[in-house]
């Protein structure tokens, strides 16, 4: 089987060209991903737990895959690309996140009727959440984009990660808490903020700066592209 040795990774690689229709499905298809993972975030962070005497949600799990997607976007077609996936999401995630956040509010599925009547802190909590994916994920963009023909692999998903999900994290719990309705989170949501912060950071150097650099390496040996990189 082809394999394409992990430094080989680190060696800057040209966007890979698509053909229009091809880069259409492409697009589609990582917006499709970005908002699934953005659902699924929405209503796990309403289930906590508690790792190593910390108290999270399952959500910091879950989004930061969104930032792997991202920077697999960048390095492989490229941060233009990476920013149209950004704009195809950003309003079907707004109306997913406030409709999700509806229908299981605190974790339990309140019913369809509970659409029918608009919820004025959960369209709150929602504009939170689309205001730190469209903001994180440009940061995330931004950075990586620089830093992409580093030759040490890691420096740029991780970077990015770093600055992208402080970003986020600080626009969410800001927008939906601050002065918040609910005394108790707009007292800690500071406190909150980081402890979240740092789950989703360790959570992701650990365990998906690994995944970033097995599906890249995985990419380049199916792509058109890959043939630029020596294969053993």
């Amino acid at each position: 089987m082809a394999f394409v040795p992990l430094a080989a990774v680190a060696q800057p690689q040209p966007s890979l060209a698509l053909n229009p229709e091809a880069l259409r499905r492409a697009i589609a298809w990582l917006a499709a991903a970005h908002i699934a993972l953005i659902i699924a975030s929405n209503y796990l962070v309403q289930i906590p737990f508690t790792l190593g005497g910390v108290h999270t949600t399952w959500g910091a799990f879950t989004f930061p895959l969104v930032f792997v997607l991202t920077d697999l976007t960048v390095r492989v077609l490229g941060p233009q690309v990476a920013r149209r996936v950004v704009a195809w999401v950003m309003l079907p995630a707004l109306l997913a996140s406030y409709v999700v956040s509806v229908l299981f509010f605190e974790g339990a599925f309140a019913g369809w009727a509970a659409l029918a009547a608009f919820n004025a802190f959960v369209f709150r909590i929602a504009l939170a959440s689309f205001m730190a994916y469209v903001v994180g994920q440009l940061t995330d963009i931004g950075v990586f984009a620089r830093l992409r023909r580093l030759p040490q692999w890691w420096v740029a998903p991780a970077a990015s990660t770093v600055v992208g999900s402080l970003i986020d994290t600080f626009v969410f719990f800001s927008v939906a808490f601050w002065r918040s309705s609910d005394a108790f989170m707009a007292e800690h949501w500071v406190e909150i903020a980081l402890v979240d912060y740092a789950t989703k950071l360790a959570f992701s150097l650990v365990a998906l700066l690994p995944l970033y650099g097995a599906a890249l390496r995985a990419l380049l040996r199916r792509l058109p592209a890959a043939p630029a990189v020596r294969m053993a």
